[in-house]
């Protein structure tokens, strides 16, 4: 069913589940055929593909990645043992900024991008109503964080076992797991941080109802996505960086505790959630409330 079906099907008759669930697969069907999520989607399935085979170049000869001093991503010292590990380093490579930029992408442009391009108004014409548009947007968008973290997530366990040997691995805290056990925590760890992106989700969909201009949207996205990552970094403001949506992205590593360490991660999905409820209320708010000419 394409978007202009679902429209006519919705004007016709009075709203139900079955006709929302039009409008959502006709959102996300519409979401991933764009040429610039398609993009979005290659960059962040390339990234694991270029740490593998830098890992892979650089040990080739007996070497240890960056010279054995740390340096780099977490987890990337430990891939030469274990494929797997190219899995996490992946995905803390992209969490900082490769996906939340995405994800600001899509978010921004979720609803400015309709008004920019002037349907819009005749979505809002179809019986779903301003509440429902935009609950149908946001979960295009949570669609869309899932999506990107199991692209990353795929691509580098593709990878991984190409380039690399699997089996079992070591976790934090020096324990020995097996691959099913490792793979399980491969895919809890690509679920967190797919909900870790929801707080950055709410953001871009709030801005999105505050312009008409999809590139001003996805702009401003971005824009307050990098600032509240240097704010994060700052020593001075230790105090606020607890509150800040990023600030406990990293947690995930947690999971490759024995046994997991659960307070980062709670607060990290907390704070998702809160972030989610705020700007969530406040794109209600200006979306009800907004006057829709184009």
């Amino acid at each position: 069913m394409s978007r202009a079906d679902v429209l006519q099907a919705g004007a016709a008759r009075r709203p139900n589940p079955l006709w929302t669930l039009g409008l959502l697969r006709s959102e996300l069907v519409t979401t991933v055929r764009r040429w610039r999520t398609l993009a979005l989607l290659g960059v962040l399935a390339a990234v694991p593909v270029l740490v593998g085979i830098a890992v892979r170049i650089e040990t080739r000869g007996g070497g240890t990645v960056g010279g054995g001093n740390g340096e780099g991503p977490a987890f990337i010292t430990q891939i030469t043992n274990n494929g797997l590990f190219l899995v996490f380093t992946a995905l803390a490579a992209t969490l900082p900024f490769f996906l939340p930029m995405a994800v600001g992408v899509v978010a921004g442009d979720a609803l400015a991008g309709e008004a920019g391009a002037g349907t819009l108004r005749y979505l809002l014409v179809a019986p779903a109503g301003r509440t429902r548009l935009l609950l149908t947007k946001y979960a295009t968008v949570l669609a869309f964080c899932l999506l990107a973290t199991l692209v990353v997530t795929v691509s580098a366990l593709l990878v991984g076992a190409l380039l690399f040997p699997m089996g079992e691995l070591t976790t934090i805290s020096g324990t020995r797991i097996g691959f099913a056990e490792g793979l399980g925590r491969a895919l809890l760890i690509a679920l967190v941080v797919a909900g870790s992106l929801v707080g950055v989700a709410a953001l871009g969909l709030f801005v999105s109802t505050l312009t008409n201009s999809g590139i001003a949207a996805m702009a401003t996205t971005v824009g307050l996505l990098i600032t509240v990552q240097i704010v994060d970094q700052i020593p001075q403001l230790h105090a606020l960086q607890p509150y800040l949506f990023p600030h406990y992205w990293l947690s995930f590593a947690d999971l490759m505790r024995d046994p997991v360490y659960w307070d980062d991660l709670v607060k990290n999905l907390g704070l998702q959630a809160l972030y989610a409820a705020v700007f969530g209320s406040a794109a209600w708010a200006r979306f009800t409330a907004k006057d829709i000419s184009a």
